[in-house]
């Protein structure tokens, strides 16, 4: 599913930033059938929002769920706040963190960047897409 896509290299030729290749992949790998106006939506949320906050792939991971288990608003759906939670404390015993700056000083490689990183929210998110 998606860690296979992430895997594979997907979103390097478009050179795609961390938040782009969750959503994008996930777009793919799940048949989510969001436009490419909606995969936009992700663009910002790279690098941390660009300020090295919280990690990307992680935001995009969080767009994806939305999508997944909301059906109108945040506020009526329990099930997303756990989901949430759930991701977030998978990714943390994972990676020790999720702020951008700590996960590339610790988990990013000159020669792959932030693979590693994007690879493993992708892995957890797989799994919480099928449940």
């Amino acid at each position: 599913m998606l860690k296979d896509l992430i895997q594979s290299g997907f979103g390097e030729e478009e050179n795609f930033n961390c938040a782009e290749k969750i959503l994008s992949g996930a777009n793919i790998a799940y048949n989510l059938n969001l436009s490419s106006e909606s995969l936009k939506l992700s663009s910002g949320f790279g690098g941390g929002m660009a300020i090295e906050s919280v990690c990307g792939a992680l935001t995009a991971g969080i767009m994806v769920l939305s999508h997944k288990y909301v059906e109108g608003i945040g506020q009526e759906s329990d099930k997303i706040q756990e989901i949430n939670q759930r991701f977030f404390r998978e990714f943390i015993d994972e990676m020790d963190n999720i702020n951008c700056s700590h996960l590339r000083a610790v988990h990013s490689k000159e020669d792959i960047g932030c693979f590693d990183i994007i690879l493993k929210a992708a892995e957890i998110l797989d799994k919480l897409m099928i449940k």
